[in-house]
């Protein structure tokens, strides 16, 4: 099983009282409560992909809390994943470190990038359904202003109508943009699909 995450932030204790206002007492608290709901989900065989921002710890102690999270880990490289300077940051634990990548998971594209691409690579191919063929998985914005402005562009995009090279019917611009954000799905890795479902709350 492949899953996906951003913006957990380990050791980042100054979210728990400004911008997410995540309330853990400290990076401690916030940090065990991350790693059970991580472990408690994924097994040993599965996959997460971190969108980016997995850790504000220095290179030993996120090669300690990578040792202590299940699965295989792969990571979009975010803003704040800094340790992955360090000489003593042990690299093997990951199975691959990206600035972006495409991937295909469930018979669908997957657009990996930690910030968000508002038209990104194969937006417009859809099925014979009309149902998406390809997913554009960000993270970044967590729940700010920035996070707003870009649901508002999300909805304007999927009203706006147009025509299909060599349709003579209009339709309307897909626009499949998904905020892995961790604090929407409980600090809790989750599948595609199951993203897709959790997103119809922010996007409607």
């Amino acid at each position: 099983m492949i899953y996906y995450i951003a913006d957990c932030h380990f050791f980042h204790g100054a979210l728990n009282t400004k911008m997410d206002m995540r309330g853990f007492s400290d990076a401690e608290e916030m940090n065990e409560y991350m790693i059970n709901k991580w472990n408690e989900r994924v097994t040993a065989s599965d996959t997460v992909i971190v969108v980016g921002d997995l850790s504000l710890g220095k290179a030993k102690e996120t090669n300690e809390l990578l040792n202590r999270l299940k699965g295989k880990i792969c990571l979009i490289v975010g803003n704040h994943d800094k340790y992955l300077k360090s000489e003593e940051f042990d690299l093997s634990r990951l199975e691959w470190v990206d600035n972006y990548r495409e991937i295909t998971d469930s018979q669908k594209q997957v657009v990996l990038s930690h910030y968000p691409i508002m038209f990104y690579n194969g937006q417009y191919r859809l099925r014979h359904n009309k149902s998406p063929k390809t997913y554009m998985l960000y993270g970044h914005v967590h729940e700010t202003r920035d996070e707003v402005l870009m649901q508002k562009f999300i909805r304007q995009v999927q009203s706006t109508e147009y025509y299909p090279i060599h349709s003579e019917h209009q339709s309307l611009i897909p626009c499949n943009m998904i905020n892995c954000f961790c604090m929407r799905s409980d600090y809790t890795p989750l599948t595609l699909n199951e993203w897709i479902e959790l997103n119809k709350k922010y996007v409607n």
